[in-house]
């Protein structure tokens, strides 16, 4: 947090619209320290947060102190998560990460997160959560535990996005390269990809230039630029540029 100070005007001009939040390694204190890091972070940038959180009393606390709509990381399948979260999001503006994960366990395959998928934007839209506040992770799994684990992440996120009109999809990229050496050069491949398929969220570090770069040329390229603006913004601010 001490270098996070005074990043905060950074952070809004690389691209950043949600600043994760996670106070998990506090245990037995998450519900104080996560209230805490949200007033703390959101005097150092004027952005929302991403509350990170399964505890829905730690979430209850942050949002109490939280300015603007948040968005919440996450609720999933899992039938005890499912029940405590539900109450916090529904009928609100709130965002929600709906993870692709249930009492069976992770998906491994692209029809077991598409199933998991359908069956959380069903019940939450029929909850009252707006399709367009919904940001559904399909669960990014390494590819150095099982080669196909990319792949079947990047078939999911199109069939979510086609199959499901307006609902979003989000992931923490990072975990695709896990264990394996230059993780960024594979990250930022695997972002280019799940663009091209259709992702349009990430948790990511927005102080990576060459990520950030990589995004904007991947988001023109695959149609979501109008006139081509915000490369061209990118580089007469000269973001591509290392």
């Amino acid at each position: 947090l001490v270098r996070f100070r005074g990043l905060g005007d950074v952070y809004k001009r690389q691209g950043a619209d949600y600043v994760d939040v996670n106070a998990g390694i506090f245990v037995g204190k998450e519900a104080d320290y996560l209230q805490w890091l949200v007033k703390t972070v959101q005097e150092e940038v004027d952005a929302p947060c991403c509350i990170d959180s399964p505890d829905p009393v730690a979430i209850e606390n942050a949002l109490a102190v939280h300015k603007g709509t948040a968005m919440i990381n996450s609720i999933s399948l899992e039938k005890e998560r499912y029940d405590a979260l539900l109450p916090l999001v529904s009928g609100t503006d709130l965002k929600i990460v709906a993870l692709c994960m249930s009492d069976e366990g992770m998906p491994e395959t692209c029809e077991q997160r598409v199933k998991i998928a359908d069956k959380l934007i069903n019940s939450l839209v029929q909850k009252d959560v707006p399709i367009d506040n919904i940001y559904v992770d399909p669960l990014v799994q390494p590819v150095s535990t099982n080669s196909v684990f990319g792949a079947e992440f990047l078939n999911a996120i199109d069939k979510i996005m086609t199959g499901f009109p307006g609902v979003h999809t989000i992931c923490g990229l990072s975990n695709i390269s896990y264990g394996l050496p230059l993780r960024k050069h594979l990250n930022q491949n695997f972002a280019v990809m799940a663009i091209a398929r259709g992702l349009d969220a990430l948790i990511i570090n927005p102080l990576d230039q060459r990520m950030m770069a990589n995004i904007i040329a991947a988001e023109t390229l695959a149609g979501r630029d109008d006139y081509c603006m915000k490369y061209l913004t990118a580089y007469r601010e000269k973001k591509f540029e290392f």
